[in-house]
């Protein structure tokens, strides 16, 4: 009855904003000519949703008083709700009207791995100014115009010549009979290659061995035993035990990256999902926690770009082959691995190596500067409000995934880089936005600012300064832990 009574206000209600003017009449309404009608849809179509007729749409358009529309008042009503409209949308939204439509400041500029998607340059996705996106709650938006393989955000050329030298060094170093790890590492710490890096993380990893002849043997048979566990457990997934597991990795999968088309691939959740419940059931003492599925993706995202030239943003990974899956798959499972075993305790129950390394996070700071620790006391912010996160997905909800891969050269190059080097990059992280964070003097403000810390167009230039200020700390802390406890 309330339903009914609802939509008879609409349907009697004639100055209500985004309805078509309408009236009942005690006699036989009078439609509207069947031109005027058509126009309207056509120009409703056009407009997508600047208003809603649904509830017209059943008894077709009537109205005695006013028969006909001035057509001037409606295109430049239209034009301004469109224009507000716009204005107030927080989330990206696929035009429906044509190019000419779409205003150019809109325009995205899309990589070259989208050419099958669409031909001419001139086609554009609707999307919100970078200001409007930075000022969101919760998590970083990552629009895809920052690209996974941007070398820079600062605009430097791809390949210098020095790059072109290191990438040389790299490719000595990895055809070697015996590749010297130690040299690797010096190598890699200031990032490596993109064209190498496939091969370098997997021996830096310790996935591989550094003997070149092993290698092809090493890769067959870690991949078949990899497909002998999903063989053996996955099907497990539905038993009852297993069933609170699988429904969480389920509900986290579509989260991971959600404004990266290539993670939102149902062929693509579904190698993650086989990845994260197999290594789940294979370490009881953690099982899977949130957090855990972020750590995939740069393994992801860096062994299919052993097959794909192009920006894999967009790529679809159906082109590939079955053989070509399989190996990224394996390859992402066990590197994963390897990188969980040392920071597990990061995951076991109460997760005490996470509250550990706040704690020391907390310490460092308070030594390294106080007046930003003070500054969190007044208004009694706590670390674990905001670096527990930094820590459980090692930064990978604060950063871009492209950085996250680069700090990822250097946290394998590292000795317990995961595990011990983060926590100074967290504090030279902090220390980063220290004017920003004493700029603000409220709990909300400076909450708001931890958690949507200004990252979205930082490169590797960004990530060598971060890097270079965690590595003096460390020199200065490390081998001292006294300086930075009270």
């Amino acid at each position: 009855m309330a339903a009914e009574n609802s939509k008879q206000f609409w349907k009697r209600s004639a100055k209500l904003p985004g309805s078509f003017i309408k009236e009942r009449s005690k006699v036989n309404s009078v439609p509207l000519k069947s031109k005027k009608a058509s126009s309207f849809h056509e120009f409703a179509r056009n407009t997508s949703d600047a208003w809603d007729i649904g509830d017209d749409e059943e008894d077709g358009f009537s109205s005695p008083p006013f028969q006909t529309l001035n057509s001037k008042v409606a295109l430049a009503t239209a034009a301004q709700v469109l224009e507000n409209h716009s204005k107030l949308r927080v989330k990206p939204e696929r035009s429906q009207s044509t190019t000419s439509d779409v205003p150019a400041s809109y325009q995205v500029i899309k990589s070259s791995s989208d050419a099958q998607l669409s031909r001419n340059s001139s086609d554009t996705c609707l999307r919100n100014p970078l200001h409007k996106q930075q000022s969101l709650p919760l998590r970083p938006i990552i629009p895809l115009v920052a690209r996974i393989s941007d070398q820079n955000a600062s605009g430097a050329p791809p390949m210098t010549v020095r790059e072109k030298t290191r990438l040389e060094k790299f490719r000595q170093l990895l055809s070697s009979h015996n590749t010297d790890l130690d040299e690797l590492r010096k190598w890699s710490w200031p990032g490596v290659p993109r064209e190498v890096r496939p091969v370098t993380w997997r021996l830096l990893s310790g996935y591989l061995p550094a003997n070149t002849e092993r290698r092809k043997l090493t890769l067959q048979r870690k991949r078949e035993e990899y497909f002998g566990f999903i063989e053996q457990y996955y099907d497990s997934r539905n038993e009852e035990h297993h069933q609170d597991t699988y429904r969480q990795i389920h509900i986290d999968i579509p989260r991971t990256n959600p404004l990266i088309p290539l993670f939102q691939q149902p062929l693509v959740q579904e190698i993650f999902e086989r990845i994260l419940f197999i290594w789940a059931i294979r370490h009881p003492a953690s099982g899977y926690v949130q957090g855990i599925n972020d750590l995939v993706t740069p393994f992801f995202v860096v062994f299919l770009s052993e097959y794909v030239e192009e920006d894999v943003e967009n790529f679809d990974v159906t082109n590939l082959s079955q053989d070509m899956l399989r190996s990224i798959e394996a390859d992402s499972f066990w590197c994963m691995s390897k990188l969980l075993d040392g920071i597990q305790d990061n995951y076991t129950f109460a997760q005490p190596g996470i509250q550990k390394k706040v704690k020391a996070l907390e310490e460092l700071v308070s030594r390294i500067d106080e007046q930003v620790h003070s500054h969190f006391r007044r208004y009694e912010v706590e670390y674990l409000q905001f670096a527990f996160r930094w820590m459980n997905n090692l930064l990978m909800r604060e950063l871009p995934l492209r950085c996250t891969i680069r700090l990822w050269d250097t946290y394998q190059s590292e000795p317990e880089g995961f595990s011990h080097f983060h926590l100074y990059v967290c504090a030279a992280f902090l220390i980063k936005w220290r004017k920003e964070i004493l700029d603000e003097e409220d709990f909300q403000g400076l909450l708001m600012l931890l958690q949507n810390l200004p990252t979205i167009h930082w490169g590797n230039e960004e990530i060598g300064l971060l890097l270079a200020e965690a590595y003096r700390l460390k020199y200065m802390f490390a081998d001292a832990p006294n300086h930075y406890r009270r």
